[in-house]
């Protein structure tokens, strides 16, 4: 069987832990990786992306979409990832914030920001251009870091706890909105979390990572 997406004998060796792991999504699915801190689920993650590197010995395979994409830089591999804080550019507005991406392929900044600006709406952060990031609240960092992760169409978003920043309210009702997000626009997406139950509410699929 042919999956979407792809990664087989990621292998990383640290002191106290060896993790060796593979995972498959089929496309326009949420897969969640859950496991305790310190299993290993952000690792994988950032080996995915190309942030860490394979242990040498292990010869990693990725593939997405028929694509073999472990030996390409991870700018290079159509890959987009949203940290637990948002890691948003404090420095730029809302709006420079979502258009940053699409003025790294070559938009113009003008058009840039006018689609941002747009795209902000299928967010509910229509009137946040002009806002600075430290005056957000975390739900609508979250957001942000959504829709600029989004604006440049990545054949896969990693997702790194996205939601544990939060209080409990507002974790399930932001959890709630961004499956639908990944059900009305279909995109792929990885999602690490401790929290079994926030998983299956949120997945198609879960993975547990030991």
């Amino acid at each position: 069987m042919s999956f979407y997406f792809s990664a087989q004998n990621i292998h990383k060796t640290f002191e106290s832990k060896t993790i060796s792991f593979s995972i498959e999504c089929d496309k326009g699915t949420l897969t969640s990786l859950v496991g305790p801190s310190g299993s290993g689920k952000s690792t994988v993650l950032k080996i995915i992306s190309g942030l860490e590197k394979n242990d040498d010995d292990y010869p990693l395979e990725i593939v997405l979409e028929g694509k073999r994409i472990e030996k390409l830089s991870p700018s290079k591999r159509g890959i987009g990832m949203i940290f637990q804080s948002g890691a948003l550019f404090e420095n730029m507005n809302v709006v420079e914030n979502v258009a940053f991406g699409l003025m790294s392929h070559g938009e113009s900044r003008k058009e840039a920001l006018r689609k941002a600006s747009e795209f902000l709406g299928e967010f509910g952060l229509s009137g946040f251009d002009k806002r600075n990031p430290v005056s957000l609240s975390g739900g609508e960092r979250q957001r942000v870091a959504l829709a600029r992760t989004l604006i440049t169409s990545p054949d896969l978003v990693l997702m790194d706890e996205p939601l544990s920043a939060l209080d409990a309210e507002l974790r399930y009702k932001l959890g709630q909105q961004m499956r639908l997000w990944q059900k009305e626009i279909g995109f792929t997406a990885i999602m690490v979390t401790h929290d079994k139950s926030e998983a299956e509410r949120m997945s198609d699929r879960i993975v547990s990572i030991i």
